[in-house]
């Protein structure tokens, strides 16, 4: 039998449902601006070039930077940490980073190692996901040229101390890039406080925009190589990519309507509150972590109850691959949830889940608590068997 209610935890993945802003964005780019920025000087394309100069505005209200120049839009995260580090690092370099990266750090980290013959120290953490500060400062070297560090982990979901960690690696001459895939929407955060030289993001998750979207903050003092060339609107008439930003990191035409959307997702959030955002979450993770932690047959990942952690919680049952689990609780109960290795290997073997993987659920701003009631019921049924 079908379930009655179709609950929505995955919010880690992609956040949804959108709120109906972003859906409204999106058409009227789509229907009422179908020009490209920079590409023309009729009405429709100085509208959609409005549409991005909005959008950087409003990233850098909500992050914490000055010169809204200072973001390159990016189909996703992964492509926007690709453009830092491929775009910073040269040969020689030395990198520390952690053992909760997810692969979109740790596989272009040891495409390098290969290649160009960079260093890398993956730092461990405990199995509640904290990282020791100590063991960090032993790491870095001469030429140590960049920290990078997850601001929450996508399988623990614990908070990384990056404004620390920037702080060390500033008296180390190193520069300090955030994988803010789990926290830019859900977590406090502004960049020049907190001393984040690059902060690499995605539109679909926290910031509820649409998928395919997402971008690169970079520091004014900080030049990278461009991983992409080619047309920008600007100085045409050169060979050589332009060195203005944000042109020189934006090769193409841009996603106008994905990144009205993931701007309209973004005004939201500055409309409710980082704060209060991050409060819901918490209050709805507590719940999760106190009730699971009392059955039999549960193991729960990460952060204990009452410790920091954003709005995720992994879990695996005895005797039972967390896939079947992530099919009974979708088929039987109607709630989506993830399973599987989540695209951090590392982090697994230091949560001792190499071998199993592990259940996510992650929950969002429009989360219920009745929603978070009905999984607790859930899991505890199948964990009786």
């Amino acid at each position: 039998m079908e379930p009655k209610e179709r609950i929505y935890l995955d919010y880690a993945a992609t956040s949804w449902p959108k709120p109906q802003t972003v859906i409204d964005a999106m058409m009227d780019s789509v229907t009422l601006m179908a020009g490209s920025p920079g590409r023309g000087t009729h009405g429709m394309s100085l509208q959609a070039g409005r549409v991005m100069n909005k959008a950087r505005l409003t990233l850098s209200k909500l992050l914490g930077f000055g010169n809204p120049n200072d973001v390159a839009f990016a189909q996703n995260a992964t492509m926007a940490l690709n453009l830092a580090i491929k775009g910073l690092l040269q040969p020689g370099d030395h990198v520390i980073t952690t053992m909760l990266e997810h692969n979109s750090v740790r596989r272009p980290l040891e495409f390098l190692k290969r290649t160009q013959g960079i260093e890398v120290d993956y730092v461990p953490v405990t199995m509640s996901g904290r990282i020791n500060m100590e063991a960090v400062k032993k790491l870095f070297r001469a030429h140590t040229k960049l920290v990078i560090a997850t601001h929450s982990s996508n399988l623990l979901g614990c908070i990384l101390p990056v404004e620390e960690l920037a702080q060390l690696a500033h008296e180390h001459g190193a520069l300090m890039l955030v994988d803010g895939a789990q926290s830019v929407g859900n977590l406090p955060l502004h960049v020049e406080r907190m001393g984040i030289d690059m902060l690499a993001f995605p539109g679909h998750k926290g910031l509820l925009g649409p998928q395919g979207t997402g971008g690169l903050y970079i520091h004014p003092e900080v030049q990278l190589e461009p991983q992409m060339h080619g047309g920008t609107g600007s100085q045409s008439e050169e060979p050589e990519q332009p060195n203005i930003r944000p042109d020189r990191y934006e090769a193409g035409t841009p996603n106008v309507p994905g990144i009205a959307g993931m701007a309209a997702g973004a005004e939201a959030i500055l409309n409710i509150g980082v704060e209060q955002i991050y409060k819901h979450e918490w209050s709805l993770t507590q719940t999760i972590v106190e009730n699971l932690q009392k059955l039999s047959g549960v193991k729960l990942l990460g952060p204990a109850l009452g410790e920091p952690r954003t709005g995720i919680v992994s879990f695996i049952l005895e005797n039972q691959d967390p896939a079947q689990t992530a099919f009974q609780l979708d088929r039987k109960y109607g709630i989506a949830v993830r399973a599987g290795y989540h695209c951090t290997p590392l982090g697994h073997s230091q949560s001792q889940t190499t071998e199993t993987g592990a259940v996510r659920v992650s929950v969002g701003y429009s989360t219920q608590e009745h929603e978070v009631e009905t999984l607790i019921r859930a899991v505890a049924e199948l964990s009786r068997g």
